[in-house]
């Protein structure tokens, strides 16, 4: 088993990876360092760092077929399926073994004049537009060539169910669970009280551009990367034609995230 461990801001002399690559290589894996070219052979990824780093390291895979796990160097690694503790870790033996799940997460896709060269057009959490300045944004958004009425916001975030613990959770839209073949579109700071996120299947064709009375440019995001738009950019979302092979360990998984990772219904009164 040939395995690429990837990280950002990682010490390769830390202890911590000392002790995961002496247990890869005792349990008989070869092991190296990328940082983005991936050597023939290589049977999986091991992201170590948080989500962002992940979020890099699917953006490296560029659509291979490779497995990833994501191991939790950061802090709340909510993407991450394990971390090195004291103890056993027993899910390096797992790994070694088989042992794990792997799941696969749809990606979306942006299709956009406005997108920088070099900028990966694919995302596994979101794609946004955000407002530059402190004015407003009207973005108007078609659903498979139906005119939804004009978020008049500070942005809006199309997300996917892996995103939906993210940034369009934070703007209020609602947690979806990673198998669902849907996306979530939700206004971020929207000056329209009536106005919801709304869910839409994932076969569905997204249409997004903006105007301003006042500013001139926008900033757009595609996970951890960003760029400046301008006002009149159009943009069209829709499923990427491949997915993420996702590694995951234990039976809990997304659920088990949820309450330990974000305190998912906590109450005092469950203690009892």
């Amino acid at each position: 088993m040939t395995i690429a461990i990837y990280g950002r801001n990682i010490d390769k002399d830390d202890a911590k990876v000392w002790f995961l690559l002496g247990r890869l290589a005792a349990g008989g894996a070869k092991t190296y360092f990328c940082n983005g070219d991936l050597q023939p052979g290589t049977d999986m990824v091991l992201a170590l760092g948080g989500d962002g780093t992940f979020l890099r390291a699917i953006n490296m895979l560029r659509g291979r077929d490779i497995p990833i796990a994501g191991i939790n160097f950061g802090r709340l690694g909510f993407l991450t399926s394990a971390k090195v503790e004291e103890g056993e870790n027993v899910w390096i033996d797992d790994l070694l073994k088989g042992n794990y799940t792997i799941q696969k997460r749809l990606l979306l896709k942006v299709d956009s004049p406005a997108i920088p060269h070099g900028v990966h057009p694919y995302a596994l959490n979101e794609f946004s537009i955000q407002r530059q300045t402190p004015a407003m944004l009207c973005i108007q958004v078609s659903l498979d060539g139906a005119k939804m009425p004009a978020y008049w916001a500070d942005g809006v975030v199309v997300s996917t169910p892996t995103g939906s613990t993210a940034y369009s959770l934070s703007v209020g839209g609602p947690i979806v669970t990673p198998g669902s073949d849907v996306f979530i579109i939700a206004p971020i700071a929207p000056h329209n009280l009536n106005v919801r996120p709304i869910v839409a299947p994932a076969s569905s064709r997204l249409e997004i551009s903006f105007t301003s009375k006042q500013a001139q440019m926008g900033v757009a995001t595609l996970d951890n990367s960003s760029f400046p738009v301008q006002v009149g950019s159009s943009f069209t979302i829709g499923k990427a034609d491949f997915e993420a092979s996702c590694i995951t360990f234990g039976g809990g998984g997304f659920i088990d995230a949820l309450n330990h990772k974000l305190l998912w219904g906590e109450d005092k009164r469950n203690a009892f």
